[in-house]
């Protein structure tokens, strides 16, 4: 292997090519840059000759090169895909490439916390299903890696998959395991299932909880892996569906007209050098474990301590060891879905935030490639651009104000003359700014209009004018929420910079609305900022008011957008009038189709003697299948000190006087955890009258 590896890392041509592309995109990206602020400049009172003026042209020329880098990407992968012929596509067969072995094993892992165990299931099971049906025969191997620390969670997720198990006839096939301590998040759980199990498999499919891929996809990444021997990493581009609500229907809708262009455009830039996205991807397990073990960064978090935003640094790392990390750009079947509301995304958000700037420390890393180091940088202004747009209002503000309050010098000292200097203003310079930015910030959803109807893909998008009406209606909709984002995002950086911290909640994965109090409790702030903003620069500056009314109106209508957004019955009216069409809504996949037909079956079944399935607790001290099943997956008794032990033994005599309602979740999990007490509480449950299991307990003896 370390002789593929080294071939890949001196020889492979790719590498020239990338770097001459990557050349290219700097000057494309600078130099326009460099003029745009020059126009800008002119543009200004006093030509960028003041300190406050030079500021709004630095932050400006960045913010330039920042939305160029995106331009250029869509136009890569507007080019690569209309020429067809990609000869760096790793999903082309090569006559070097290495034979298939037969007997490879791979793992798919599913790391969860505190999930929906009846979605997860349903999710597996159609994984599953589109595997038998692409081959009978597959090698393929799935772990449920659990970081729940939820009592009822825990439960349920040891029947889901015993469930699993026995109705897929897939014993010794479908394996879960929960960690006791959850150490470095999602990382740590897939490091810990590597030191486990890791051996045994030669790649491994990480997945997200709400992650689908169909067999002939997951049979395909390996293929392409055995061929290739020196990939280390090959990351497939999902594509969002599965939700209801109006945003998450726009988010869909981008994704799937606009992203295989920009991810096309990302292969075209990065080739071998590409990033993982820490799922939908597939790993040769080898490598990462002997390479990618993520270090703890020096320090207090939010910039120290375990990185938060393993993805890219684990891609970094496996490319620093001479294995190359492939984006397979036009490889189909592989999909996740998208936040439900606004909220949400911005509590993900939030997240993602103080892992990217983690990234700011790693960019001089010793070894890492230049790649890799831009794309580290890429990851820390997807958040710092919002920082660097609010930087520029307020510089922009502060000019005008001081324009505003600064009398006007039409006779200057510095030369006698008896006629006044009037201001002369040219509109073409301004015009020509403008346009030029409405060409990055617009051109290349047109292209992707232009490629879906060259491709013949129109159709799957609801025909031309429903695709035609759903792009003007995304961009509608994408002016609205850029001014919240990016108020919020700059709070993010802020609060990071400023050392503020974030836990690492589970995140909602169902269609639910936001309420008004909770929009009015996350947005009120920025509605008051615009309303105060938008108010003092109508009094004092009318003129510069108009230019920044459509950010000021976007903010004051944050709640309701906010609010109109996160429902479901929005966004199946907008699918009724074939607004947001994507591809997966015209035919549905049949993984989703089992997903679906799955979540209706299990919704008309009747509870296991009466027991809600969301009681995990209850069931696992009721349920003798359920007792016996959790049992059977602890650790062997253990003796207790005797303090522990009466501790314990108080808690079960608490639960059969009181109920389940009397011990907190903190005591439930810790009586869980011990077998003894466990099958103690189940033997005595069922001597108790039949009217106190009803009451206290849920039990019904008729369900």
């Amino acid at each position: 292997m370390a002789t593929f590896a080294s071939r890949e890392y001196l020889h492979m041509p790719w590498r020239r090519v990338a770097a001459r592309r990557r050349w290219l995109l700097i000057a494309l990206v600078v130099l326009p840059a460099i003029l745009a602020a020059r126009i800008m400049g002119s543009l200004l009172p006093h030509g960028g000759g003041t300190a406050l003026e030079a500021a709004i042209l630095v932050v400006y020329g960045v913010l330039f090169v920042w939305i160029s880098l995106g331009f250029w990407t869509a136009m890569a992968g507007f080019w690569t895909l209309v020429r067809g012929h990609d000869p760096f596509a790793v999903t082309r067969p090569r006559p070097d490439d290495a034979p298939i072995r037969p007997h490879v094993r791979t793992a798919i892992l599913f790391p969860i916390c505190n999930e929906d165990s009846v979605r997860i299931q349903a999710g597996i099971r159609a994984v599953w299903l589109s595997l038998e049906r692409a081959d009978p025969h597959h090698r393929f191997d799935i772990h449920i890696l659990s970081d729940s620390n939820d009592p009822e969670r825990w439960v349920q997720e040891e029947a889901m998959w015993r469930q699993l198990t026995t109705s897929l006839d897939a014993e010794g096939r479908i394996f879960y395991r929960r960690r006791r301590i959850n150490l470095k998040r999602k990382s740590g759980n897939v490091a810990d299932f590597c030191r486990r199990f890791g051996a045994h498999y030669t790649y491994m499919v990480v997945f997200d909880a709400d992650s689908v891929m169909t067999g002939s996809t997951l049979v395909e990444l390996v293929r392409i892996m055995e061929r290739r021997r020196t990939i280390g990493i090959l990351q497939t581009a999902p594509a969002c569906t599965g939700r209801e609500t109006l945003i998450a229907r726009a988010q869909q809708f981008a994704n799937r007209l606009y992203g295989p262009m920009y991810v096309a455009g990302l292969h075209h830039w990065f080739l071998g050098d590409a990033q993982f996205w820490g799922h939908n991807a597939i790993i040769r397990v080898a490598p990462f474990m002997r390479h990618c073990a993520l270090p703890r960064l020096p320090g207090k978090p939010p910039l120290g301590g375990d990185i938060m935003s393993h993805d890219f640094v684990e891609s970094a790392l496996m490319r620093r060891a001479g294995y190359a990390v492939w984006l397979a750009y036009d490889l189909e079947g592989s999909y996740e879905e998208v936040p439900p509301n606004l909220l949400n995304e911005l509590k993900r958000d939030r997240r993602w935030c103080q892992g990217n700037l983690q990234h700011l420390r790693l960019v001089f890393t010793r070894g890492i490639f230049p790649g890799h180091r831009a794309l580290f940088l890429n990851g820390v202004m997807s958040y710092g651009s919002a920082l660097l747009w609010f930087l520029l209002l307020a510089l922009s503000t502060a000019e005008a104000v001081v324009e505003a309050v600064r009398t006007p010098i039409y006779f200057p000292t510095s030369t006698k003359t008896l006629f006044p200097s009037w201001p002369v203003w040219d509109p073409w310079p301004a015009l020509t700014l403008l346009g030029a930015t409405a060409a990055v910030l617009f051109l290349p959803k047109v292209c992707a209009l232009l490629l879906a109807v060259i491709q013949g893909r129109r159709r799957l998008f609801g025909g031309l004018f429903a695709l035609a009406g759903s792009v003007l209606t995304e961009v509608l909709l994408s002016t609205l929420l850029a001014p919240i984002r990016m108020l919020f995002h700059s709070k993010f950086v802020f609060l990071t910079l400023l050392g503020r911290g974030i836990g690492w909640g589970t995140q909602q994965r169902d269609d639910q609305g936001t309420p008004f109090l909770d929009a009015l409790r996350f947005h009120g702030g920025g509605t008051l900022l615009a309303l105060l903003w938008g108010g003092s620069m109508l009094v004092i500056n009318p003129t510069f008011f108009w230019w920044i009314s459509p950010l000021v109106f976007s903010l004051v209508l944050s709640i309701p957008v906010s609010m109109i957004s996160s429902r479901a019955e929005a966004g199946r009216l907008l699918r009724r009038l074939r607004i947001f069409c994507t591809p997966e809504e015209v035919q549905l996949p049949q993984e989703y189709q089992d997903i679906e037909s799955y979540l209706e079956e299990v919704a008309s079944q009747r509870p296991r003697l009466g027991i809600s399935p969301e009681a995990g607790f209850v069931r696992a001290v009721a349920d003798p299948e359920i007792n016996l099943l959790h049992r059977a997956l602890l650790r062997a008794p253990r003796t207790l000190a005797p303090s522990i032990a009466a501790r314990r033994d108080a808690l079960v005599e608490r639960a059969l006087t009181h109920g389940p309602k009397a011990l907190s979740p903190a005591e439930r999990e810790e009586l869980l955890f011990d077998p003894e007490r466990m099958h103690t509480l189940h033997q005595r449950l069922w001597q108790l009258p039949e009217q106190q299991l009803r009451h206290q307990w849920g039990v019904h003896l008729d369900g």
